[in-house]
């Protein structure tokens, strides 16, 4: 069974660690090491943002990944979202599919929002299709927008 929770402080290391995995990390803006630093300003950032919100995705009470609102704009009713599953044993099963469906619904049902972003690196087409597969349309490319392993 796949479900979501809020983050805790407790999630703080883990979610360090996940983002330090580089199997997240290739599909994350920042591909460096994050120190613990670094990553205590982030997490305290993160909780005190009002435009951000943040879940730990759990697949059979295992936590897997995280999925997360970001630029969150009640005004323009209109936010962005990403996710990542940290788990290799859970990739490729539908728990990505199970959270898109969630926070579409979340997302326009329960925050009455107009519309959801999201961003995805070009390289990563199984993400991108899912994405369209839900209805998501592509209205933007932005070539070079990302520095990650050297190049553009």
């Amino acid at each position: 069974m796949v479900s979501l929770r809020d983050v805790t402080p407790e999630d703080k290391q883990t979610l360090r660690n996940w983002r330090n995995m580089p199997d997240v990390a290739k599909y994350l803006y920042n591909d460096h090491h994050i120190t613990p630093e670094e990553h205590d300003q982030w997490f305290q950032g993160v909780s005190l943002d009002p435009t951000r919100r943040y879940w730990i995705i759990t697949c059979d009470d295992e936590d897997v990944g995280v999925v997360y609102l970001y630029d969150v704009d009640h005004k323009n009713k209109r936010c962005y979202w990403a996710f990542y599953i940290a788990s290799p044993n859970v990739r490729g099963k539908g728990v990505g599919s199970f959270v898109e469906y969630s926070i579409l619904k979340h997302v326009f049902d329960d925050m009455q929002m107009n519309k959801l972003c999201a961003e995805v690196l070009a390289f990563n087409e199984p993400v991108t299709n899912m994405h369209k597969g839900f209805g998501f349309k592509e209205q933007g490319y932005f070539p070079q927008h990302i520095f990650k392993g050297g190049k553009y």
